[in-house]
């Protein structure tokens, strides 16, 4: 279920209803964790926090002239997915977040490389996924992200 919109009301709005409460929960978990510094908005059909080019000129690599994305949360035909690629980027955040996981959820851990996925929404661990959010500010992604993916 891709949807692109331009507003992340617009967005929620087309969220099957059963999953919007859940959804904007974990967007409000993200706003009230994640450092100062990082932007809300929509990039590549999903809710995302970037750093603004006002604060990184270079952007994206992948997309000239893009702000440099961080997390993203979007509602996939099946699930949320919470996209975190600073866990991708950072082996020692990865490490803490996997073994952190079962502190908070009785359900085993669905993730990909960068992606968190949260099939049902009451399994949504809210506090640890707020956790994760403050691992990283802008100016350490800034340094991981250059280390890792610039060329």
């Amino acid at each position: 279920m891709q949807i692109f919109v331009d507003t992340i009301e617009e967005y929620i709005s087309q969220i099957p209803e059963e999953r919007r409460d859940a959804f904007r929960k974990l967007l409000e978990t993200v706003d009230r964790n994640l450092p100062k510094g990082f932007q809300q908005n929509m990039q590549y059909g999903m809710v995302t926090w970037c750093v603004p080019l006002e604060t990184y000129p270079a952007g994206y690599h992948c997309a000239k002239n893009t702000p440099l994305p961080f997390i993203s949360v979007a509602s996939q035909k099946n699930f949320i997915a919470f996209y975190n690629t600073g866990i991708y980027a950072d082996q020692k955040i990865l490490d803490w977040f996997v073994s952190e996981f079962p502190n908070h959820s009785k359900k085993k851990l669905d993730m990909g490389k960068s992606c968190i996925r949260f099939k049902k929404m009451d399994d949504i661990p809210y506090e640890l996924m707020g956790e994760l959010c403050t691992k990283i500010s802008v100016d350490e992604w800034i340094t991981i992200y250059e280390k890792n993916y610039k060329k």
